[in-house]
């Protein structure tokens, strides 16, 4: 599967018809499938999970620190210089961007992520936000805005919790507070430029999720045979990731709208067999 979402047109209302219940499958096969992790352990050939834990203390300061700057500048990109419709630009041209700067961070090491971290970080803003709008999303509102940022948040981080809620609800629960202040912040504000502390909530919580994902890197990074040339392709699986997963994302936000997010849910959970077999 390419990480391309079918969606084969409008449909009723109630249980889902046959095209929207396909695209449903193919969206929880990318949200509960494999994980960045998984997928870096493919192109290393190393075991990255023990790599991740020989990252000392002091780089692990530095991914925090980069994470946040990241973050915060996407946001500012998110409220202030995104467009109402998303970026006509195709997806390719995002990924041959952030490839770019992925060899470049991958030929200087670790002092290149706290510069090259917010560049790949806005570049797929950018092009999480045209795919939103691709699915409908209404850039000009708070909400739909912080829902792109909300993408860096999503994706499979190890095995279910006792609840056995899956992976992308599970995150969007944890979410679902500091966004919903947020926007509440930003729609009585006028979207004014202060670091309120329902934004700083709302980026200390994508920050805690996404570091994960950024921290996954670096350790791909790490690893003496990958240097400039393995710094591109990790890159560029890193934002092919963050693609798929708002493909999916939004996919679902526009099946909520059409059908109830309670019906959406429910069919979301139904698809037990792709839930089990979670790398």
């Amino acid at each position: 599967m390419n990480g391309e979402i079918i969606d084969l047109g409008p449909s009723g209302t109630g249980s889902l018809d046959a095209a929207d219940e396909h695209a449903l499958r193919q969206a929880v096969a990318i949200l509960e499938g494999k994980s960045f992790i998984g997928r870096l352990t493919e192109i290393t050939g190393e075991p990255l999970a023990q790599v991740m834990k020989r990252i000392p203390g002091p780089v692990n300061r530095q991914i925090n620190k980069a994470v946040q700057k990241a973050l915060s500048q996407a946001l500012e990109v998110a409220l202030y210089r995104m467009g109402k419709t998303g970026i006509p630009e195709p997806a390719i041209a995002f990924q041959l961007a952030s490839g770019l700067t992925g060899g470049i961070s991958g030929f200087f090491g670790m002092t290149a992520l706290a510069l090259e971290l917010p560049v790949t970080t806005t570049l797929m803003l950018r092009s999480i936000a045209g795919i939103a709008a691709r699915h409908g999303e209404q850039l000009h509102k708070p909400a739909a805005r912080l829902a792109c940022l909300e993408v860096f948040a999503l994706g499979p981080q190890g095995k279910h919790g006792m609840s056995g809620e899956t992976s992308y609800y599970a995150a969007r629960a944890f979410l679902a507070k500091a966004v919903s202040e947020a926007a509440q912040n930003l729609l009585e504000r006028g979207a004014a430029r202060t670091a309120t502390p329902a934004i700083v909530e709302f980026i200390t919580s994508v920050s805690s999720r996404f570091g994960v994902v950024v921290s996954e890197k670096v350790a791909a990074g790490a690893i003496p045979v990958v240097g400039a040339v393995g710094g591109a392709t990790i890159n560029l699986a890193f934002m092919q990731h963050f693609q798929q997963l708002a493909r999916a994302h939004f996919l679902i936000r526009r099946l909520e709208r059409r059908y109830g997010a309670e019906t959406v849910r429910e069919r979301y959970r139904s698809h037990e067999e792709i839930r089990k077999a979670r790398i």
